[in-house]
């Protein structure tokens, strides 16, 4: 597997929820790259489990796009063609937009405080580079949003697009200028929802959503070449 799992404390949980969250954790940290093979045996031995909630952990993992197998190569970490990720946050663009709208019709100050309060563990996370913490609580910020359209089957095609590429995510959240610009870019999505504008907040998140995008264009080329 070419890497050593940075396990941590085992809370309360089943083996396979436990398992599930490490192998995540990993994805999410850069641990396990892009195209990264997943060794069973050796997982199991790491975390000190059967291979039973590996099995069922990478098959849940799979299901989400996380991970793929292949034949005679078992399990890797999903990667995808440029035009794949392209089309992703295409579809993205296009289904946030409409759930946002949808938002400022009925978002309440409440829903602003959570907002607030997941950019705030946003910027904290960033601070003590803590990448897990970061994409949790910054898919918390945008999906708060998302949530308040009261659109369920919306919103399940949207985390099916946001789980696509979480393999990305350390790779952007690992250069301090995009922490940063994350960073000042929720602050102008915060601002347009205050003032309920719904254009402003489209222009504010599709800005924050091209940076991403760019950044990661020339990462996914590179690994083409």
């Amino acid at each position: 597997m070419g890497w050593t799992m940075d396990i941590e404390a085992r809370p309360p949980q089943t083996t396979q929820q436990y398992v599930l969250s490490q192998v995540r954790r990993a994805i999410l940290t850069g641990k396990l790259a892009p195209g990264a093979p997943i060794r069973q045996d050796t997982l199991a031995e790491q975390l000190g489990v059967s291979r039973v909630p590996i099995r069922e952990a990478l098959k849940i993992l799979e299901g989400e796009g996380q991970v793929t197998y292949r034949p005679r190569r078992g399990y890797v970490v999903a990667e995808l063609a440029l035009e794949d990720f392209l089309e992703v946050y295409r579809l993205r663009r296009i289904l946030e937009e409409e759930a946002i709208r949808q938002t400022l019709g009925g978002i309440t100050d409440e829903d602003v405080t959570r907002l607030e309060e997941a950019h705030a563990e946003v910027v904290r996370s960033s601070r003590i580079h803590d990448i897990t913490a970061m994409a949790a609580a910054n898919r918390l910020f945008h999906f708060t949003l998302f949530e308040a359209a009261g659109m369920p089957r919306l919103l399940r095609f949207l985390n099916i697009l946001w789980d696509a590429t979480d393999v990305y995510r350390s790779r952007y959240y690992s250069e301090e200028s995009n922490r940063d610009r994350v960073d000042q870019e929720h602050l102008g999505i915060i601002e347009a929802v205050r003032a309920r504008d719904a254009d402003e907040l489209v222009r504010r998140l599709n800005e924050h959503r091209d940076g991403t995008v760019a950044t990661l264009r020339e990462f996914i080329t590179e690994r083409q070449i």
